[in-house]
């Protein structure tokens, strides 16, 4: 691939689309992981403002250190980068105080949704009062593939810049960047547990592994034993979140019933 190319391209396209929509920029959340630091960076190099936004709820201090990091270096390296932090953990934890209790197994989960929908809203705030289009970080993989990210939540966006990039991809772009060092070897997280878990914690397979079953057409039973287990988890996850990536159903009235 032509990572300078590519990188060309997609500032070109935001550039574009920030004059057609007749906006003043981007903002963007930034957790410390590839995505948000490749896109983040890419639209710095737009040379239109960009806004990068902090936004952590009992996070890892490692990913909060990251975040930080790559946003001391893209003001180093740009002009037109500016910051907010914005401290989620109190409003979380009021909102959770707010909510009825309930022992349902899936109430972790929700929680855990919850925490990027709050992001979004502040995202939203901020694109709002700036006039500003909020930059999407999901990955081809992530968007298409499994599904993996918070409906309304992280996939609540203006813009998805990446969504046409493999994470393997987005990693060489970031490398062709300059991304800094601790970003580039962290694993993937989505930083929304509290503690430092692994995509492939959560998911059971890497990217690289996810990158491969998301092309395969060929004979199953000449593939290996982890080949399927993997080719099981992506048609579960695939199939599981297939309502995160068409439209919403819209319930059509027949027109007799209309006249």
């Amino acid at each position: 691939m032509n990572s300078s190319k590519i990188i060309e391209h997609i500032a070109d396209w935001l550039r574009d689309y920030n004059t057609k929509a007749g906006t003043n920029g981007f903002v963007i959340g930034v957790s410390g992981g590839i995505d948000s630091a490749v896109t983040s960076t890419l639209g710095a190099l737009t040379g239109l403002p960009i806004l990068c936004i902090e936004m952590p709820i009992h996070q890892h201090q490692s990913q909060v250190d990251r975040a930080r990091d790559h946003i001391h270096w893209m003001q180093d390296q740009h002009k037109n980068v500016a910051v907010e932090s914005v401290e989620l953990t109190a409003t979380f934890e009021g909102l959770i105080a707010a909510l009825p209790k309930t022992d349902a197994s899936s109430r972790e989960m929700a929680l855990v949704n919850t925490r990027a929908r709050l992001r979004m809203t502040t995202l939203y705030y901020f694109a709002a009062t700036h006039g500003m289009l909020v930059l999407g970080t999901g990955n081809k993989v992530e968007d298409f593939g499994v599904g993996f990210y918070t409906k309304y939540g992280d996939g609540g966006v203006d813009l998805s810049p990446i969504a046409d990039l493999n994470k393997t991809e987005v990693y060489a772009v970031g490398r062709d960047l300059g991304i800094i060092e601790s970003i580039l070897s962290a694993p993937p997280t989505d930083g929304l547990w509290g503690d430092d878990r692994t995509d492939e914690e959560q998911i059971g397979a890497s990217y690289p592994e996810l990158e491969w079953a998301m092309t395969f057409n060929g004979d199953v039973t000449q593939t290996t034993a982890r080949q399927r287990q993997v080719l099981e988890i992506y048609t579960r996850l695939h199939r599981a979140n297939r309502h995160k990536m068409e439209p919403i159903p819209v319930c059509e009235i027949p027109r007799n019933l209309l006249d």
